[in-house]
């Protein structure tokens, strides 16, 4: 009997290492930040404001044509305000300093992949946005594109951000319930396009 388990032990053991030793590794695509954007939009009761941040990397892995992997890292000191194409120098400043982004202590944002439900074209990612030191899990879809060239492209469009959950509390009315109409709202969104190559 002993002798028995001793063998079902060693051939689970066995079965765990080819598991391991046969996964198949990822093809990592590097983002090509020159062709790649992250645009964004955040509303107050009285209006909007829309705009840009730079990116400074990012990678997607697939496994045949299935992502399995991938991130990216925003560079928050190139946050950039755009309304109608116009520049706002007073906005990006306010933008930069503690009351939203801080990017002199936090200069960058991150996001990491942990899940991704689909095939193909079309599917739902997960994974972890860090911004101000403070990391929350969000959820999203996203769709991928081959292209002739050998690239990938990946969009998601109105992704939602609670800036609150990043300590980014300012004119926040679930916050600050006595600010009347001169709020600006929690969620923020912002549209992500990647392209990336091997």
């Amino acid at each position: 009997m002993k002798l028995k388990i001793t063998s079902i032990l060693a051939l689970a053991l066995v079965a765990s290492f080819s598991f391991f030793a046969f996964k198949p590794k990822a093809d990592v695509y590097t983002v090509d930040v020159t062709k790649s954007t992250i645009n964004w939009e955040g509303k107050k009761f009285s209006g909007s404001h829309t705009g840009t941040v730079a990116l400074t990397s990012g990678t997607l892995g697939f496994n045949g044509k299935k992502l399995v992997e991938g991130g990216f890292i925003a560079n928050m000191t190139t946050i950039q305000t755009l309304d109608g194409g116009k520049p706002s120098p007073n906005l990006d400043k306010h933008l930069k300093n503690d009351d939203f982004f801080g990017v002199e202590k936090f200069p960058a944002a991150n996001f990491v992949i942990k899940k991704v439900e689909g095939n193909g074209t079309d599917v739902k990612i997960t994974g972890d946005l860090t911004i101000k030191g403070k990391t929350n899990p969000i959820t999203f879809p996203a769709k991928l594109t081959w292209n002739a060239d050998k690239t990938v492209t990946a969009v998601a469009e109105k992704v939602a951000i609670d800036r609150t959950k990043y300590g980014i509390e300012y004119k926040s009315k679930s916050i600050f319930s006595s600010i009347g109409d001169n709020f600006i709202y929690d969620e923020f969104t912002i549209d992500v396009k990647l392209v990336a190559k091997k």
